[in-house]
């Protein structure tokens, strides 16, 4: 009887267990992403969907063919540059002739503040393309300028460019990379030396004249200015520089004509309206100047020294809760600007 029984367990318990597992679902299959649909979420704008599933796949064994440099894309995109690199380090490792991870490489490595560490990168994809991208030979160009290599800046832009790397062309153009880097006295040698090989060159007195304002020389300033005039006639900007000029020297029915020349030749610039306005005002006309100002205001509202300028027209106009309201502007958006510049933590 006992054995029996032991028998009608035994059955009922493998009944139980086949009812148990007829009812119970099967476990889910773990699913791999794709490379190509972590490309479609990166080219969608989901950028940290993109990486989660391209840190999925970089774990896999071997890992596929173009995952780290995806992954490098998707860190670069994102602004996390320190991943970035990193994953363009693998990439390289993984496919030495990958042009596109070796190009990012040095960028990345430019934007983290290590431009010496950049430019072998950047040289080797110009060896492998001449023509390469335009921003990886312009950021070649800004690497070697900020290692102190000034003829391999000076060569690389040129190249940019397309002028002959020692010419006076090449020399002026490398001027006007040095003063965008704030190298003045760099500039002021470099469009030097491009008078001395193309004296009749345009622009470069204007640089010189520039260099003069900023070294508060306002004399010199005018006498390159004036050259400058002779070489380029038409240049709106010449005449621009000539009305400041005048101005920090004092002459103001000179800067006046030169300023009116500058307006008259594109109307399209703020500047020259807004020194009017200056000249006018010295010239106790705050009639006039308050138009000119009017003007330079609706063409550039972010301009805090026009707000400046034309509360002094108002004032002097009597307009009083204008002037203030002019000045509150100024202030607010002299604030907002220096806000901007604070560095980021």
């Amino acid at each position: 009887m006992r054995a029996w029984c032991a028998v009608v367990l035994a059955i009922l318990s493998s009944l139980a267990v086949g009812q148990n597992a007829a009812i119970s679902p099967p476990a889910p299959a773990v699913t791999q992403p794709s490379l190509a649909a972590a490309r479609k979420a990166l080219q969608s704008g989901h950028a940290d969907e993109a990486i989660a599933m391209l840190r999925q796949l970089a774990t896999a064994t071997p890992p596929e063919a173009g995952v780290a440099r995806e992954l490098g894309l998707a860190y670069y995109r994102t602004g996390k540059l320190v991943p970035a690199e990193q994953a363009f380090a693998q990439a390289m490792q993984q496919d030495p002739q990958d042009i596109e991870s070796t190009q990012l490489r040095g960028l990345t490595l430019y934007r983290l503040g290590r431009p010496a560490a950049a430019i072998p990168y950047l040289e080797k994809v110009r060896q492998w393309l001449p023509n390469a991208n335009a921003d990886a030979n312009y950021v070649l160009g800004l690497c070697y300028l900020n290692s102190q290599r000034y003829d391999d800046a000076r060569h690389s832009f040129a190249a940019q460019y397309g002028v002959p790397p020692d010419s006076g062309p090449a020399y002026l153009l490398f001027g006007n990379m040095l003063m965008h880097s704030h190298l003045p006295e760099m500039a002021a040698e470099a469009a030097a030396k491009a008078l001395a090989l193309t004296p009749d060159l345009p622009l470069a007195h204007l640089m010189l004249g520039e260099v003069a304002l900023f070294k508060s020389d306002p004399q010199r300033a005018l006498d390159e200015f004036t050259r400058e005039r002779q070489i380029n006639p038409d240049n709106p900007a010449v005449y621009d520089r000539l009305g400041d000029a005048f101005i920090r020297l004092g002459d103001y029915p000179h800067a006046q004509e030169a300023l009116t020349k500058a307006i008259s030749l594109d109307t399209s610039s703020t500047g020259p309206f807004i020194l009017m306005g200056k000249v006018l005002l010295h010239k106790e006309d705050p009639q006039t100047a308050a138009m000119y100002l009017q003007h330079a205001v609706k063409m550039d509202p972010g301009n805090y020294m026009t707000h400046t300028l034309l509360a002094q027209a108002y004032r002097a106009l009597g307009r009083e809760a204008e002037a203030k309201e002019e000045i509150g502007q100024a202030s607010r958006i002299h604030a907002d600007n220096q806000l901007t510049l604070q560095p980021v933590e």
